[in-house]
Formats: structure tokens, sequence, C-alpha cells
């Protein structure tokens, strides 16, 4: 067993049996922990948050929702563009918007507690290595909102509800599974985003720059905080994929750095891992930011299993990442949950199996790649 790669969430299968028979078996002796995919509305990341949460809600209006080129409702955004995605306004005169249903309102923990039994059967049938554990990927709080929420006024409305129902999500998900099997991952693409534009627009990291990073982290505190010790805890930053990866392709590492300083800083817990996607930067330059990650401990991850990468590419991000971290893991930049669409018109290939069997052969060899590089 070895903690050399991280798989961040999404896997494009049907059932979480599907995920963990896939990838236990293959990836396992290389994972400290295993995601059930992200099944079933997950896989469009926080889409069913706008469905299932805030449509309908009595304190938020819809402004926008998905409709197909039929003119028929949808549940999850299709395009960019007018009547493909889901857009929301807190309603006039509403001081707070609030969610009921503590611990079970978002449908993360229904969800982890399902995937759990599954992984637990399959993990005490030997599918799953012994010792790996659940992983339960959630967004935080600014990746669940600023997106379909336009109007800056509305995000200070609805945060600290949402924070608070996170929270609640949270506590029942480790109420019941145990805590010695379970690990957190805070998805935190919004944040990148938000983060990347301040140092684009600020030409570098100013005080206020830090002071939004430090804004965006504040509900960090309250969803991770109580997490138990046993707990293990992390925080995945992301380029996103709405458009095809990368949505972003910062210049160096620096948003990345201060996204996941922030996560460290304002958890009030130890936190276990920290996931940092790359593109494909093989200078020095490129990786020098990462002279400046405080990580308290943590185990990092670099999402550089990509397609980004020229001949060797990987390798010499590898060799300058070393010169920083003696000791990381490796990841792919993103979930794989949105790739099979485009893959097959792009190769062919039809089905989730042929996409994993390939992106499991990619992580293999880049684990092996790393090996050689770290001297391990």
């Amino acid at each position: 067993m070895s903690n050399d790669l991280l798989l961040v969430g999404s896997i494009p299968y049907d059932t979480a049996e599907q995920v963990f028979r896939a990838v236990g078996p293959a990836l396992g002796p290389h994972l400290p922990f295993i995601p059930d995919g992200e099944i079933g509305e997950r896989i469009y990341w926080i889409n069913q948050l706008a469905y299932r949460v805030f449509h309908g809600h009595p304190d938020i209006e819809t402004i926008e929702r998905p409709i197909d080129e039929h003119g028929v409702e949808a549940w999850r955004s299709l395009q960019l563009g007018t009547n493909s995605r889901w857009i929301f306004k807190v309603k006039a005169g509403v001081k707070q918007v609030k969610f009921g249903d503590p611990g079970w309102r978002l449908g993360y923990a229904r969800d982890a507690i399902n995937s759990y039994f599954v992984f637990k059967t399959l993990r005490d049938q030997g599918v799953i290595p012994a010792g790996v554990r659940f992983q339960v990927s959630i967004p935080l709080t600014a990746s669940a909102i600023r997106l379909f929420f336009p109007d800056a006024e509305d995000y200070p409305l609805i945060r600290d509800g949402f924070t608070e129902s996170l929270h609640h999500e949270v506590t029942k998900i480790f109420e019941n599974i145990p805590h010695e099997d379970l690990a957190i991952q805070w998805d935190c693409a919004i944040e990148d985003t938000v983060i990347e534009k301040a140092l684009t627009e600020a030409g570098g990291v100013t005080p206020e720059v830090q002071k939004i990073v430090d804004d965006l982290f504040a509900p960090a505190r309250e969803v991770s905080a109580h997490i138990p010790a046993e707990v293990q805890l992390g925080y995945h930053a992301c380029y996103g994929t709405a458009t095809g990866w990368p949505v972003r392709e910062p210049a160096d590492l620096t948003g990345c750095v201060l996204l996941c300083n922030a996560g460290v800083a304002a958890s009030g817990r130890r936190v276990d891992f920290l996931h940092m996607p790359t593109v494909a930067g093989t200078t020095e330059a490129y990786v020098a930011p990462l002279a400046d990650l405080e990580t308290g401990g943590a185990r990092v991850y670099m999402g550089l299993i990509h397609a980004l990468h020229e001949d060797g590419g990987m390798r010499r991000q590898m060799e300058l990442i070393k010169t920083h971290i003696p000791d990381f893991g490796v990841a792919a930049p993103c979930g794989f949950g949105r790739g099979p669409a485009k893959m097959s018109a792009q190769t062919g290939l039809a089905t989730p199996n042929d996409y994993m069997d390939g992106l499991i052969a990619d992580q293999i060899a880049a684990v092996e790649l790393l090996c050689e590089v770290l001297g391990s």
C-alpha cells in the first residue's frame, strides 16, 4: 500500500459498485482513499444543488433554468447561453436564506452513507484493498453558490445559511461512517476562479487579493473545525471543466498556493491532503510559488496527469516540483465524470469502460514515473 495517487472525485459509471470494481483492484494499492465516483446527479457536480436545493426555495427566485433544444425542461446545465443554465436571485426583503432538514437537505450525507455500505462490502470481499478509506467530495460554500447567484449582493445573504447546512451534512456523515474509514475533500473550483481573477486584475499578490482569499475561506472553519481528528481532511483546487479542461491556464502556481494556504489556515484542525492542478508549465518560474506553500504537514498531490504535456513534460514538471516538495503524490487535475461524451466524439471510444481503461493506465504510468523521479 502506498499513498502516491489521489482520485479527485467523479468517475463515469452509473453505480458505486461499478466505480469500486473498476478502480479498487487496479488503483487501490496506490490510493489512500476511493470516492464513489459522484454517481447520479452529482456527476454534474453542483447542478443537483440548483435543481434540488435552490429551485423552489421560498426565499429564492429562479431567473433562468436549463431548457433543451425542443423546449423541454432539463435539470442540468446543457451549455453556456440563454435558457441553458441555472440562475437565481435572493428575493427582495430576505435578510438571510436558511435551509431546513439539517443533515439531509443537500443530499451529500444520504449519498455518502449509501455508497459507504457498498464500499465496505467490497472491501470486506477484497475488491478494495484493506486500509483504503472512503472519500466524500463536497463543494465548499463559494463553489456551491457563486456560479448560480451572479448578483454579488446575494452571496452574503445565502453564505451563512448554506455553510450551516454543510456543517450539518458533514456531521451526519461522520455520525454514520466510522471515522477511521472516512476522508472529506472540499472542492474549491469557484474559489480558484475568484482567486485567479483577482491575481490577474491586481497584477500579483496584494493585501486586497489576500483579503479576497481569506473571505472565501471564512466558511472553512465552520465546516472543518468540528470534524473529528480521526477523519482525514483535504482541499481540491480546480481549474474547471465546464467548457473543456482547463478553463484556466495560469502562468504559475501562485493562485493554487494561496488557496491551499488559506484552507490550511482556516480549518481549525489538521489538514491531511492538498490537491493542486497543473498545466503545461515546465520552468522554474512556474513552480516557484511552491516555496510559499504552508502545508501544515498535509500531503500534497500535484494534478499533473493530463494531456497538455509534451514528450518529457511530465517528468520535467515532477523534477521541478521535487526541488520544492521532496515527497509528493500525483493526481489528475480534475475528475473524470464529464469526459466520455467528449472522448467518444474525438476518438470513437464509446463506453465508460473504454475511457476508464485508458485513464487507469495513465494513472499507473504516472505513479511509476513518480517513483523513478523521487527515487522511491
